[in-house]
């Protein structure tokens, strides 16, 4: 089927201020980042739904289809902010999913340390305006939010998540959700719609400081299309004609896309997960709630992709938008937790949230697209989120100077790159220098990434050439060199084992290379050990996944609410009862008082 007609974007806002972008080489940066976006989930990758305005941006600059980010976010927001590999910024593993026996350390800080500089940093000391809107993810305390990491403005959530209409966490994950405007505990408006309202308060900024002529960097980071998932009735009505068929059908449509469209070879073999559900063996009822599930999906990424459009339309009306670069990512591939895949969190996710089939991807619902649909979001690759399979590491990146004639235009890059190559090519693009081993008089770490300026002026292949690239989360490790990758997944992924793949030829991981190509298998194995050594890379526990350290923290921490609340309930009655004794006493020294008178 194909996708409905796109909806025009938005307009801007109705009085524009006056165009006051100075007359500098200097250009204005905006990094947009989606969540948990798999590799064929926008429209100009394959995806079959509606993304025109992230297309638009696509056809203005070069399109990334050898992109690789980190398997979960919070690594790779460290990574992508600081161009630093996550080992040495302090995200070897996140709060949500770090086993107790790596907490605390080196390089398990579980939030963005203070050895490394952010992009944010970089811009500012070259005299740019630097906001951020969105989550954030890197650290709560007063040292780690934005607005001390170098962003002027920042209106953040401290979250992995939050609900997308209301101020409320994801009920079991957090007491709260941790919104700060510039540092302070701040209130979301009563209109509330996270895409809508990350990109209405980045304007806010931008036109705040435009008087000062200066340029500006605005990362705006997308709640969508996270758990929940989440969006307006009509942008999910407009997909209810699809996802019938189920996921199946879904992951094979997507993979001849992105082979039209030049993203993947063409005839690339492809694989179903082996934790896929078999879509013919649900039940009517469950397919229909499945496929509701995803046109909430579809929905919120369309919901999303208006706001960019809205945002894109402001700086073309400001006269901002030809000095402009535009770089769209997503964090990591789909997610494939089904947060209902246990009873006891049916039983608490059913008295939380209303999960009623009319109410999927509404208010007051916790909607997820679980590993059947993630697997067709990530198509034609192998894995989802948390994996290093290629559907959780490789991504759509799309990088736009729209009025820069050296940058090309409507260009497919095939060659390897990596999220840590986004500061130094933004720093490039810029002209601004890097730090070296020092900043500020304090010694930092130095950026490791490579600038893609090469490949955005037309250079073929990668900047990386033939040098060996690690990687590992969780577990779950990969070693990229040239064309080749070395790849290990924990259950319930993989088995543990080592695996040689040419992602070249094979995105799909399915010709494991190992036998045939002893020497390249034990070179790279090498260079993997050299990474793991350098970076102080744990041994995961035995048994250790990533689902199963999700689900424990979470009734953990709901452990430990349950007790503060039943506390607190004791204590209130426990005062109850020792003001009624404190009355009953009173007035018993009264009756005493007036019968001795």
């Amino acid at each position: 089927m194909m996708p409905p007609t796109a909806a025009p974007a938005a307009a801007p806002n109705p009085t524009p201020p006056p165009a006051v972008q100075a007359k500098t080489s200097h250009p204005n940066i905006v990094i947009l980042v989606a969540d948990d976006w798999g590799f064929s989930d926008v429209g100009s990758f394959g995806a079959g739904y509606a993304t025109p305005n992230i297309d638009a941006l696509a056809h203005a600059g070069v399109r990334f289809s050898n992109f690789h980010v980190s398997g979960s976010c919070s690594p790779t927001r460290a990574m992508l902010q600081t161009g630093v590999m996550n080992h040495r910024n302090g995200l070897g593993n996140m709060p949500e999913t770090i086993p107790p026996e790596h907490v605390g350390k080196p390089g398990y800080d579980t939030v963005l340390n203070h050895r490394v500089v952010t992009i944010g940093d970089i811009l500012r000391a070259a005299g740019y305006r630097t906001y951020l809107t969105g989550k954030w993810h890197l650290g709560s305390d007063a040292t780690r939010l934005p607005v001390a990491r170098g962003y002027d403005r920042a209106f953040s959530l401290a979250d992995a998540g939050a609900d997308n209409f209301d101020q409320r966490p994801i009920e079991g994950m957090y007491d709260t959700a941790r919104w700060t405007e510039d540092g302070k505990p701040a209130t979301l408006p009563r209109d509330y719609y996270s895409s809508r309202f990350v990109v209405d308060k980045m304007i806010d900024y931008i036109d705040g400081g435009a008087a000062s002529g200066k340029p500006f960097l605005a990362s705006i980071n997308f709640l969508a299309n996270h758990i929940p998932v989440q969006a307006p009735d009509s942008d999910i009505a407009r997909y209810a004609a699809m996802y019938h068929d189920g996921w199946t059908a879904l992951r094979e449509a997507r993979t001849k896309r992105a082979a039209a469209l030049g993203i993947m070879p063409e005839n690339a073999p492809m694989v179903m997960m082996a934790t896929t559900p078999d879509w013919s063996k649900l039940s009517a009822d469950e397919r229909k709630a499945a496929a509701r599930v995803m046109q909430a999906y579809a929905g919120m990424a369309t919901a999303m992709d208006r706001e960019i459009g809205r945002l894109v339309a402001h700086l073309k009306a400001t006269g901002q938008y030809d000095n402009t670069v535009f770089v769209f990512l997503s964090d990591n591939g789909p997610e494939p937790t089904d947060p209902y895949n246990r009873l006891r969190n049916r039983i608490f996710l059913n008295i939380e949230y209303d999960t009623s089939f009319d109410n999927i991807g509404r208010r007051n619902s916790l909607s997820a697209i679980g590993p059947g649909w993630a697997s067709a979001a990530a198509s034609p690759l192998s894995g989802y989120k948390f994996s290093a399979a290629e559907g959780g590491l490789r991504v759509p990146l799309i990088v736009a100077w729209p009025g820069n004639a050296k940058i090309r235009a409507s260009v497919i890059s095939n060659g390897f790159a990596h999220v840590t190559d986004i500061v130094p090519t933004l720093a490039d693009l810029a002209g601004v220098p890097l730090p070296g081993g020092t900043w500020d008089g304090k010694a930092v770490e130095p950026v490791t990434g490579r600038s893609l300026v090469p490949m955005l002026e037309g250079v073929e292949g990668s900047v990386h050439g033939d040098a060996p690239l690690g990687y590992e989360l969780a577990g779950n490790a990969a070693l990229f060199r040239g064309r080749y990758k070395l790849v290990r997944n924990l259950p319930p992924i993989g088995d543990g084992g080592w695996r040689l793949y040419d992602i070249g030829a094979d995105p799909g991981e399915t010709r494991d290379l190992s036998a045939a190509m002893p020497d390249r298998f034990a070179a790279m194995q090498a260079d993997y050990r050299a990474f793991a050594q350098e970076n102080g890379v744990l041994d995961m526990p035995p048994g250790y996944t990533a689902d199963e350290q999700i689900n424990r923290y979470a009734w953990e921490h709901q452990g430990r609410k349950r007790a503060i609340q039943a506390g607190a309930v004791l204590g209130g009655i426990l005062a109850a009862l020792i003001a009624l004794l404190w009355v009953w006493h009173r007035r018993r020294r009264a009756r005493n008082s007036l019968a001795g008178g």
